[in-house]
């Protein structure tokens, strides 16, 4: 029995914890048949490791290992079903917090037969549903997507394993724009490496500079957004966010777009909000009231009809203004209540709608 899937890092593929440990394969069986089966063998025990595992039983049965960190993040295992479905005998045989075996006839569970010179060649196909949030303007989804095509192939000799592979999903960047008021939308990248230390805190200590974009991101890993004035001293005006939104390509007025901000506060329309993260003194910055900062979990559009995730990249876009504090207005945005009309500058002078560089989803 051979088998031809992709090969993970053998390291990795078998650093498998014992509490997380399946066994694979007859109680007994030797390395060398352990390994035939891309299984690993820690001396004593053959189990299964993180890879993608299909094996094909001369009694004509399907063996699939699906395991939770197949994907970024952590797939749901209770998401998976196979093309027939997921009722008896196409639901998995055994489950633990990191694996689902499935076992089922050749013969089941929406299973194909096709003639492949002198094999007999059975194919199936597992997938996974995930969460779609919709939007009036687009569609997006934080979930992983998994999918797994694999076949079984038997002739009067032999029987082989196939795996044709797994696929997932992708993340953003910086820009100024030009104008009387500049302002520029850029992405940090900080991080905590100190015992105690605060993540969003930590973040803003450094940014993503142009040579490094696009910047890559998993889905629903944080994306750090900072938006600032630049080139004024002035320490009695302060920035504003209206609405701040992202898109697939650079054109802020292109569709879909999918709402992080509305009036400066989080959409709550979707079940991941957006972070707004306070600016003020302790932040060590000369002007805080010339920034805003928030965090946002990363996406991935899908297409509108299908609903399929859309393996392409997304820019993140604000709209801003300088609010000038009066006496009736302290230019403070509530979200807890409706702020009174904040005391402007002059309009033209002062609005401007400010892009980020490009982030791209990893896999």
């Amino acid at each position: 029995m051979k088998q031809p899937a992709p090969q993970a890092d053998p390291l990795q593929k078998c650093n498998v914890d014992d509490y997380e440990r399946v066994q694979c394969g007859e109680p007994g069986i030797s390395p060398a048949n352990c390994n035939a089966i891309n299984c690993c063998f820690d001396g004593q025990q053959c189990y299964y490791g993180k890879a993608v595992t299909v094996q094909c039983t001369r009694d004509g049965q399907f063996v699939v290992v699906a395991m939770r960190d197949a994907t970024l993040p952590r797939l749901s295992l209770e998401s998976i079903s196979l093309l027939g479905g997921s009722d008896p005998p196409c639901g998995p045989v055994g489950t633990t917090v990191a694996f689902a075996i499935y076992q089922f006839p050749v013969s089941a569970c929406g299973t194909t037969m096709m003639m492949d010179g002198d094999f007999l060649v059975y194919e199936n196909r597992m997938t996974s549903t995930y969460e779609v949030g919709i939007g009036p303007l687009g569609s997006i989804t934080r979930d992983s997507h998994y999918e797994l095509l694999f076949q079984c192939r038997y002739s009067g000799t032999s029987v082989e394993a196939l795996v044709v592979e797994v696929n997932t999903v992708p993340p953003p960047p910086p820009v100024a724009a030009p104008g009387p008021l500049r302002v520029e939308l850029r992405l940090a990248n900080g991080q905590c490496f100190a015992k105690g230390c605060v993540e969003e805190d930590q973040a803003y200590s450094s940014y993503y500079d142009d040579a490094e974009y696009p910047v890559t991101k998993v889905l629903r890993e944080p994306v750090y957004v900072e938006v600032r004035i630049l080139e004024r001293s002035d320490p009695n005006i302060v920035l504003t966010l209206g609405r701040c939104w992202a898109t697939s390509n650079p054109d802020p007025q292109s569709l879909p777009q999918w709402d992080l901000l509305v009036n400066g506060c989080p959409y709550q329309d979707d079940r991941y909000l957006t972070t707004l993260i306070p600016v003020d003194g302790s932040s060590g910055l000369q002007f805080p009231t010339h920034y805003k900062r928030f965090t946002l979990k990363m996406f991935t559009f899908v297409e509108p009809t299908s609903l399929a995730p859309l393996m392409e990249t997304v820019f993140i876009h604000c709209s801003t203004s300088v609010c000038s504090p009066t006496s009736a207005d302290s230019c403070v945005q509530s979200c807890n209540r409706n702020r009174r009309a904040a005391g402007t500058l002059e309009a033209d002078a002062t609005r401007a709608v400010v892009s980020s560089g490009e982030i791209i989803l990893s896999f």
